[in-house]
């Protein structure tokens, strides 16, 4: 058991399922928060959240939206647009998601916060690590850096991928290029 409520933030249903599956295995208390103001269009938005709602149906956890606001998220990173992959921008987006992760999760009783901002190999899981420790400091609820590439379930996670034939995008979710 990592925490007697947690709440795990999840950008999208193949990187969360595997990290899923192995906390209702473990009997661990969890909702999954939906907060990603960067996804656009709208359309690939919905999709991400309609198959991250689908494996939290299907392992029944509760699934948890907030509000879908791309402009506080334009405004956010406004001058950033052009970074690389791994740059300021994805410093401030991180930060702004686990920000507002972290407010909810102190706001509604959950003991710590942790995210799978990180798990694909694209993404600098430091740099995700470094956004929530910010943001944990900033609120005072515990952000849990916890690698979910370790110990199989990177293997889980591209197994489940195939096995529910999960919609996977070809980009983060801010403006493809």
């Amino acid at each position: 058991m990592i925490a007697n409520h947690l709440l795990l933030v999840s950008c999208c249903g193949p990187c969360s399922c595997g990290v899923i599956k192995h906390l209702v295995q473990e009997g661990q208390s969890f909702s999954v928060l939906f907060y990603n103001p960067n996804i656009q269009p709208y359309e690939e938005y919905n999709k991400r959240k309609d198959e991250n709602k689908r494996i939290c149906e299907l392992y029944n956890v509760p699934f948890i939206e907030l509000e879908y606001d791309h402009e506080r998220w334009c405004d956010a990173i406004q001058g950033l647009e052009n970074e690389p992959e791994r740059g300021k921008r994805c410093d401030i987006c991180f930060y702004l998601r686990l920000l507002r992760a972290c407010q909810y999760a102190k706001e509604h009783g959950f003991d710590a916060v942790t995210s799978v901002l990180g798990v694909s190999r694209y993404k600098d899981l430091e740099q995700v690590n470094r956004a929530g420790k910010k943001a944990s400091d900033a609120v005072g609820i515990p952000y849990l850096d916890i690698n979910w590439r370790k110990n199989g379930l990177e293997n889980l996670r591209q197994a489940l991928v195939k096995e529910l034939d999960l919609y996977a995008q070809n980009y983060c979710g801010c403006h493809p290029r």
